[in-house]
This record gives C-alpha cells, sequence and structure tokens, in this order.
C-alpha cells in the first residue's frame, strides 16, 4: 500500500505539473495559442513577448505555484510510516514529477515549456535560501544581459555550488537533484544557445505592456 500511496501522490504532482497556464490564459483571454508565436515556448517569458506583463504574470505565479504545491503533497497528504529520509526523496519524486508534467502537459498535447518556474516552485519547498541565492543570480544576468535564456543557464548552473558551498546541504538526494536543474535547464535551452552562439537569441523588453502584433506573426 506504501507504493501505491506514493505513486498516486507522483501522478497528482504530475498533473497539477501539466496544468498549461501560459496555453490556457492565451487561449481563453487572447484566442491565442503562444506556442505558435513567439519563441514558440508555453512559458512565461514567451507570454510576455507575445502577450505582455498582464498575461505573462500570472502565467508565471501558477508556474511556480503549482511546483511549490506538488512537493507540499508530501506534507500534506503524508505516507504512513516513512522516515525522514524517505520523505525527502518522495518530496524529490514529486518535484521531478511536476517538472516532467510542465514539460509534458497532458492537458496541452504534450508540449509545454521549459520548466525554469515550476523547478523554482517547487525548489522554494525544498531548499528556499539556494533559490532565493540562484534567483538574484538570475536577477543580475538578466538586468545586465537582457537574455532570459541566459539568465537560467547560468543560474541553474550555480545551484548546486549554491547547494552544497553555501546552504551546506549534504543529503546525497538533495545534491544530485541540484546537480539535475543544472543539467535539465541548459538540456532543454539548447535552442536558445545555439542562438546565443550565433548572436542571434532575442533580448528580453522590460518595457513590454501589451500584445504587439509584430509578436503574432
Amino acid at each position: 500500500m506504501t507504493v501505491i500511496f506514493i505513486l498516486l501522490e507522483i501522478l497528482l504532482a504530475y498533473l497539477l505539473g501539466s496544468i498549461p497556464s501560459a496555453v490556457w490564459i492565451g487561449k481563453l483571454l487572447y484566442g491565442i495559442d503562444v506556442r505558435k508565436h513567439g519563441s514558440g515556448n508555453a512559458g512565461a517569458t514567451n507570454v510576455i513577448r507575445v502577450l505582455g506583463y498582464k498575461a505573462g504574470i500570472p502565467v508565471m505565479l501558477v508556474d511556480v505555484f503549482k511546483g511549490w504545491l506538488a512537493v507540499q503533497i508530501a506534507t500534506w497528504l503524508p505516507v504512513p510510516g516513512l522516515s525522514s529520509d524517505m520523505i525527502i526523496y518522495v518530496k524529490i519524486g514529486l518535484a521531478l514529477a511536476a517538472v516532467l508534467g510542465h514539460v509534458f502537459p497532458v492537458y496541452a498535447g504534450f508540449r509545454g515549456g521549459k520548466g525554469v518556474g515550476t523547478i523554482a516552485g517547487a525548489g522554494i519547498s525544498i531548499f528556499p535560501l539556494a533559490i532565493l541565492v540562484a534567483l538574484v543570480i538570475f536577477i543580475l544576468v538578466l538586468v545586465v544581459t537582457h537574455y532570459v535564456s541566459l539568465s537560467s543557464i547560468l543560474a541553474s548552473l550555480a545551484f548546486p555550488l549554491v547547494v552544497y558551498f553555501i546552504v551546506g546541504e549534504r543529503n546525497p538526494g538533495l545534491i544530485a537533484l541540484s546537480v539535475l536543474v543544472a543539467v535539465f535547464i541548459p538540456a532543454t535551452h539548447h535552442k536558445n544557445i545555439r542562438r546565443l552562439l550565433k548572436g542571434e537569441e532575442r533580448k528580453f523588453d522590460f518595457r513590454r505592456k501589451k500584445v504587439s502584433q509584430d509578436n503574432l506573426n
């Protein structure tokens, strides 16, 4: 029964992660599938680029919240008889399931986003201090370069270093999870990396406020 309970929790985390906020908000409020415009990514950055902050900020908040909520399942629906170490591994499984749901959402034809917001939400629940430091790195790189992709990549690469050296985490599972983040985010940004190397990556426009017809063409 314990294994079945854990699997049901992981399934629930996947379904939460699968909520395609970018797709639903774009279609319901604007009649637009953001995956067909801008970068083609179903994430907050592309929503801001295509539809503006009014649409993009709610998408960002939902993506972060669902990652946090997925991990909280382990706290709110505890599996009886698990040790504290096992609970940590359950939380890791829930985090991975939520991110997998975001990238391959069952509600949106398995075409989702890159998982940065959902990873951040899960991280807030598991290592809040490390996420705060990574967020500072992200913001600093973004302000200097205006590249969201580069900011995400550098913050993710720094993440395991922050977890180990600043937070002082020594749990093997959590260290492995932080390393996975450093591998996963650059991997999902492989197209962005190619564009960065070619000098073709689009910079983020902080002044974007409303839908731009240019971005819909």
